[in-house]
């Protein structure tokens, strides 16, 4: 048989997106759940919450560049590192959500949220850094996998947003349940994933992050990347808020979430299409114009507007997917010409889009909590103006922020 006659390898894609899935259900949901959960169970206060989580995204200045460059380096032992960061993953989840704090709460929460972000940001580095190496061998390239890769992640966000809500229907510890869950996919997600980590280094040579950041395209996807996250980082972290306290629809929370992400998953591949057709940059921007009109239509919601709500969660789900999709596959192609490792470009990267949610964290919590919004309880008049305004308003302004960053990044360079 000659090689022109061997079948093709596996792409194996599906590991790829069930990785993407556990990551992403330890990502963003956390910000969702776990200080609304620390408030309302243990009476911790949001500003403290929003500034202890402002404190760990500092400590991360440092550590996502060093666990970049860990990852880069790692050789043949990346698949037992990966499962040891696996197992840090599950326990902490486990910490935060199963057991009941046997510290003051609030070292607790900082204690299990340090560990599980650790975990979590050297698997996305490492996970992303392999997906530089990967891109080159199958069909379709960068904007394929991430096609793959974003869409599971969606759906893992998805599927963590209902969870609370369905085991609540089914256990009186909805949250512990859910740690449970997680850890038994971190399990599979790893082991399904296992053939899939090449040693990092050797014939490549590791890119110092000095000759990253002199990259012109390089810092400005970077800045683009953070930036951009910032308006549904906002969204993300008073989400759960400005349903229960402007919609005055509570226990409609998961759904909408699912509504949301599963609007954007299900487009994924639709502008993944779109960008091999027409280019990244073009069909980017027309994702990111449309996307102020289609959420900005929240502002103008109040108490019992739930069906409004649900079509703007379709289409700014929608529309969303365009950027979950796109920026990833482009700072991947960059980082395939300028370092083939990957590692601590994706530190880099991991660090942008954890900085966004800090950012939101530190600045919104506080503010809300000054004009007297306090969850689960009734909010004054002016608390729920200020609310709408912050989850509407403000990621619409930062959209045409971003918007103008990519308008002037020349990705051809």
């Amino acid at each position: 048989m000659t090689a022109a006659e061997l079948p093709a390898p596996r792409d194996r894609l599906a590991a790829w997106s069930l990785f993407a899935g556990v990551l992403s259900a330890a990502g963003l949901p956390i910000y969702l759940f776990a200080p609304a959960y620390y408030a309302q169970t243990y009476g911790v206060s949001l500003t403290t919450l929003g500034l202890l989580l402002f404190g760990l995204r500092l400590f991360d200045v440092v550590q996502d560049p060093a666990l970049g460059w860990l990852a880069e380096r790692l050789g043949p032992g990346k698949p037992l590192a990966v499962a040891v960061a696996g197992v840090l993953l599950a326990l902490s989840m486990l910490g935060l959500f199963a057991v009941t704090p046997p510290i003051q709460p609030l070292w607790w929460f900082a204690l299990t949220i340090t560990g599980l972000f650790t975990a979590y940001s050297f698997l996305a580095i490492t996970f992303y850094g392999q997906g530089v190496a990967k891109a080159g061998g199958i069909v379709g390239g960068h904007v394929r996998l991430a096609a793959w890769r974003e869409s599971g992640g969606l759906l893992g966000t998805c599927i963590a947003a209902v969870a609370p809500t369905v085991l609540l229907l089914l256990t009186g510890a909805p949250y512990a349940a859910f740690a449970w869950g997680f850890a038994g996919m971190v399990a599979l997600a790893v082991l399904m994933m296992r053939r899939e980590w090449t040693p990092g280094g050797g014939a490549i040579a590791a890119t110092p992050l000095r000759d990253i950041l002199a990259d012109r395209v390089a810092r400005r996807l970077l800045v683009l990347a953070m930036v951009n996250a910032v308006p549904l980082a906002v969204s993300s972290t008073l989400f759960l808020f400005f349903v229960q306290g402007r919609l005055q629809a509570p226990g409609w929370e998961g759904p909408m979430l699912v509504l949301f992400f599963l609007c954007a998953a299900l487009s994924s591949p639709v502008w993944s299409r779109l960008a091999r057709t027409y280019g990244e940059k073009p069909v980017l921007l027309a994702g990111m114009v449309i996307a102020i009109p289609t959420f900005g239509w929240a502002l103008l919601l109040g108490a019992g507007d739930l069906p409004a709500f649900g079509v703007v969660c379709v289409l700014s789900g929608a529309v969303i997917g365009a950027d979950l999709t796109l920026l990833p596959a482009m700072f991947s192609r960059r980082m395939a010409r300028i370092a083939p490792n990957g590692g601590q470009g994706f530190g880099l990267w991991a660090f942008m889009n954890k900085l966004s949610l800090a950012f939101a964290a530190v600045l919104l919590l506080p503010l809300l909590e000054r004009v007297g919004f306090v969850p689960g309880q009734p909010a004054p008049a002016e608390a729920l103006t200020l609310l709408s305004l912050l989850y509407a308003g403000l990621p619409c302004a930062l959209k045409l922020l971003a918007i103008g960053l990519l308008a002037m990044t020349r990705l051809e360079d």
